[in-house]
């Protein structure tokens, strides 16, 4: 009997090696996963604070549309995307080299148009930036 256990005890010697091993490798496969979730929420919350301020920049411009109505109707506001902001001494100028300005600083490539349509009274106001990054 007392041989019998010594035998036993000699071929568990090698199991909880492989065991320590398994656990190791489940245990750095899930901190993987935990680390990439983790990198995943960043940028998911860097992206919806770029959209935040998109939307506080695209509000602020058509704000200063209001308070400068005659230039808005005379379409002194509007600007394509890739189009800079007109220097003059114009309220509208200062308004629009602030607006792409603060674009371009707060938004990733950040940048903007306005389209005002006179007889409809519609105003059209694009916000675009690179959320790739």
């Amino acid at each position: 009997m007392g041989m019998y256990s010594l035998r036993a005890s000699t071929r568990n010697h090698g199991f909880s090696l492989i065991e320590v091993l398994v656990t190791f490798v489940v245990l750095s496969v899930g901190l993987l996963g935990l680390a990439a979730l983790h990198a995943n929420g960043i940028k998911n919350n860097q992206s919806a604070y770029w959209r935040s301020q998109a939307t506080f920049l695209g509000y602020s411009i058509i704000d200063s549309m209001r308070a400068n109505r005659n230039a808005a109707r005379n379409e002194n506001y509007d600007i394509t995307i890739n189009e800079k902001a007109p220097v003059n001494t114009s309220i509208a100028s200062h308004d629009l080299q602030a607006w792409k300005s603060a674009l371009a600083s707060t938004l990733p490539v950040g940048n903007g148009s306005i389209d005002f349509v006179p007889a409809t009274s519609l105003c059209t106001v694009i916000v675009q930036w690179d959320d790739s990054m």
